[in-house]
């Protein structure tokens, strides 16, 4: 009985910071994928600038498809 309640408890605290999480996941695995499973990326002294643009890109087109629709 008093376990059920700490896990109502618990879940109520998280319920509402889960987009966020989940946010944050979907971001790091990008990150994940673009930087290791993409070999084009991570060649040179400057992979970094890969990411950030491929990053920046990304955000470019999903505001262009909020915004047009």
């Amino acid at each position: 009985m008093i376990k059920t309640t700490i896990k109502i408890l618990v879940s109520s605290l998280l319920v509402p910071v889960m987009p966020y999480m989940l946010s944050f996941a979907a971001g790091a695995m990008i990150y994940v994928v673009v930087e290791e499973l993409i070999p084009e990326m991570s060649e040179g002294e400057h992979s970094d600038v890969g990411v950030i643009m491929f990053a920046l890109g990304f955000t470019v087109m999903m505001i262009l498809d909020v915004a047009l629709g």
